[in-house]
C-alpha cells in the first residue's frame, strides 16, 4: 500500500488528499489509509535522499529538501521566483489573518491603498474571491487560496505563526 501511495504522490500534480486513496484502496478504511500515509512519511523522510513527502494544503506532496534548493536552482538555471512587493506582502498578511475580508477592511488595517497589491495577489492565485459580504453594497470578500497553502508549504491556516510568534521572529531578524 505504501509503495503505491508513494508512486501516486510522485506523479500527482496537486497534493493528494487521504480520501483520494479510497478510490485506489476501496477495501481500506480512512483510518488505515491515514496510518499508512503517516508510516510512509516517517520512513521516506528518514532517509538521506533529496526528496521529502510533506503534508501541504490538506494533502501530501513530494518536494525537494530545502537544503538543496540553491543547487537545484543552479542546475535549472533559474532565479528565485518573483518576489512580492512589501505592499503585496502586507496585503497578503492582512488577508491571511483576517479572512474573509473586504478591500475596505484591508485598507483600514493597512492605512494605505491596496488595490494594486490585491490585483497582483489575485493574478498569482495566492488570494481568491470567497463571495460577497451581506451588507449594503455587497462588497467582495477575499481569502487565501489553496495555492497560498502550497506556495508557503502550509497544511492549513492554523500553521500560520501567531502574531506573537511573528513579532518574535521579526524582532530576531532586526
Amino acid at each position: 500500500m505504501q509503495a503505491v501511495m508513494e508512486a501516486i504522490i510522485y506523479v500527482a500534480d496537486d497534493p493528494v488528499k487521504p480520501d483520494q486513496f479510497r478510490d485506489v484502496f476501496p477495501e481500506a478504511s480512512l483510518e488505515s489509509i491515514e496510518q499508512a500515509l503517516a508510516n510512509l512519511m516517517e520512513s521516506f523522510n528518514a532517509r538521506a535522499g533529496g526528496m521529502l513527502i510533506r503534508e501541504v494544503a490538506g494533502g501530501y506532496r513530494m518536494t525537494t529538501r530545502p537544503e538543496h534548493h540553491e543547487q537545484i536552482r543552479a542546475y535549472l538555471k533559474t532565479r528565485p521566483s518573483a518576489k512580492l512587493s512589501m505592499a503585496a506582502l502586507e496585503t497578503l498578511a492582512v488577508i491571511a489573518y483576517k479572512q474573509p475580508v473586504t478591500l475596505a477592511e484591508v485598507l483600514a488595517i493597512r492605512g494605505k491603498k491596496s488595490s494594486t497589491a490585491l490585483q497582483t495577489l489575485l493574478e498569482r492565485k495566492l488570494v481568491a474571491i470567497l463571495g460577497r459580504k451581506p451588507v449594503v453594497g455587497r462588497p467582495i470578500l477575499y481569502g487565501t487560496s489553496k495555492e497560498f497553502l502550497i506556495h508557503f508549504g502550509l497544511k492549513n491556516l492554523t500553521d500560520l505563526p501567531t502574531l506573537e510568534e511573528f513579532a518574535q521572529i521579526a524582532g530576531e531578524q532586526l
